[in-house]
């Protein structure tokens, strides 16, 4: 019984000892006179405000996923609206089917992307395909009808930070609920990388409505499935393309002067 005792005895002096060492050290640190650091509360600024380019940024990055074929209506003042079909196709390669997009109006043509290069074809009436430029390129100015641009190339300029934009929230344009934000060039060129307009694009990246110099775009009905690559609307010639603009009226043929008849007098 008595080695029992003197074991808990020694137990309950280590554990006071060590609760004796343990306050004295506490005791220490509070007397020293030396700051101690507290925990920081954490910061509690001002939530970040959304960036409108970024948002752009997200929805356009999906757009450029996008493979479909879309119909759009194009409006301009004081003209008729038009028809716009729009075929992305699996490959990559596209082609913009444009209501009156050569000789002012009176001529429907499409441009078509293909790794050959890009086509003018004309579709109303038809009379082939012609070559106007390399894969991915620019059209001759003066054969341009610019659409093809809102669907494929402004997509990268409006993707790439290394351009100077000026991007900010936009009201709804009619006909769309979905988000739009109005764009502006940062730079002064004669050949800007992107017209100033409105853009609106849905949560699955489609482009559901777009104001632009050209006039209104917006889009009617549901995209269709896209094919696995675009076919010409026509055979590929040789024959100069199409203007933009309406040709000159031909001009009047000259007349040959008109010779007075003679008159035989008989004497």
């Amino acid at each position: 019984m008595r080695s029992r005792q003197g074991r808990v005895t020694a137990i309950t002096v280590t554990t006071g000892t060590a609760l004796a060492v343990i306050t004295g050290v506490l005791l220490a640190a509070c007397g020293s006179g030396e700051p101690v650091d507290m925990p920081s509360a954490p910061a509690t600024g001002a939530p970040a405000q959304p960036d409108p380019r970024g948002q752009l940024a997200a929805r356009v990055a999906v757009a450029k996923d996008q493979r479909y074929i879309a119909a759009y209506t194009l409006v301009a003042q004081g003209r008729a609206p038009r028809s716009v079909l729009v075929t992305v196709a699996t490959d990559r390669t596209w082609r913009v089917d444009i209501q009156g997009g050569a000789l002012g109006g009176t001529a429907d043509v499409a441009i078509a992307n293909r790794p050959e290069g890009v086509y003018q074809c004309a579709i109303n009436p038809a009379s082939g395909c012609v070559r106007v430029a390399a894969t991915n390129k620019k059209l001759p100015v003066a054969i341009d009808p610019k659409l093809q641009y809102v669907f494929i190339a402004w997509l990268d300029v409006l993707l790439d930070r290394q351009v100077p934009l000026a991007v900010a929230p936009a009201e709804p344009l009619a006909g769309t609920s979905a988000p739009c934000f109005a764009v502006e060039p940062g730079v002064t060129a004669v050949q800007p990388p992107i017209d100033a307009g409105v853009f609106c694009y849905n949560d699955r990246g489609m482009l559901v409505a777009a104001k632009i110099p050209l006039g209104q775009l917006t889009l009617t009905g549901d995209p269709a499935p896209a094919p696995e690559t675009i076919t010409l609307p026509g055979p590929v010639v040789t024959t100069a393309p199409l203007g933009t603009t309406s040709p000159p009226p031909p001009k009047p043929s000259a007349s040959s002067p008109s010779v007075a008849p003679s008159i035989s007098r008989s004497r």
